[in-house]
């Protein structure tokens, strides 16, 4: 997984005035969690575009001055007005220990149901993984290219080589749904084999 380095300082005073100070100069007050005790740190709004606003996802390198930390976003509090960050929680991540992460779908191919008139609808967007920090993929890949009209994608049929999808099996990933312009979607092979079984049908009976 890609990862995004964001340039802070340690946090010495963390109540209300000295956060308001921060976000007042632009800056965001932000603590990682997860390690040994809390690091309170501030960085600057503009530090967080890449992270934040993206559908991507990206592990973390917290650089506190030559001091860095290892970590994953875990929480975020907007302004409800302006929108601007408000707040940021991290938590710490160790290269020997597995996480937990919520990871964007990609669908890939071309369904065959979607080329009959059908519609793709996506239903799961994200899914949770476990897995060691090195092992955490940028996307897991959904291929529909086989999916016919009325057909289901279920996370059991994704590949997950080295990482644990932590949902129930038959969670469903995307679906091809029927609609007023489908026309029928059926193997050739299929049509093949009912053409021949019709003309063997019609065919008369030798004397």
């Amino acid at each position: 997984m890609k990862s995004i380095t964001i340039k802070g300082s340690k946090r010495e005073s963390v109540g209300k005035k000295a956060t308001k100070a921060l976000r007042n100069a632009g800056m965001v007050p932000c603590v990682v969690y997860g390690g040994e005790e809390p690091i309170s740190f501030s960085a600057e709004e503009i530090a967080f575009k890449n992270l934040v606003y993206t559908p991507d996802v990206h592990t973390v390198v917290i650089d506190l001055g030559g001091e860095t930390v290892k970590a994953i976003l875990q929480d975020i509090q907007f302004h409800p007005v302006t929108d601007r960050i408000l707040h940021i929680d991290f938590y710490q991540i160790f290269d020997d220990k597995e996480v937990t992460m919520e990871i964007p779908v990609r669908t890939t191919g071309n369904s065959r149901g979607v080329r009959s008139g059908g519609t793709l609808r996506i239903v799961t967007r994200k899914l949770r993984v476990k897995a060691l920090p090195e092992n955490l993929p940028d996307f897991i890949e959904a291929d529909i290219t086989d999916m016919r009209i009325g057909n289901k994608m279920y996370t059991k049929s994704l590949k997950t080589d080295n990482y644990k999808i932590m949902h129930p099996e038959n969670t469903v990933i995307c679906q091809v749904r029927t609609s007023r312009t489908a026309i029928a979607d059926v193997d050739e092979d299929e049509t093949e084999d009912g053409a021949e079984a019709t003309e063997a049908e019609e065919a008369p009976a030798e004397a």
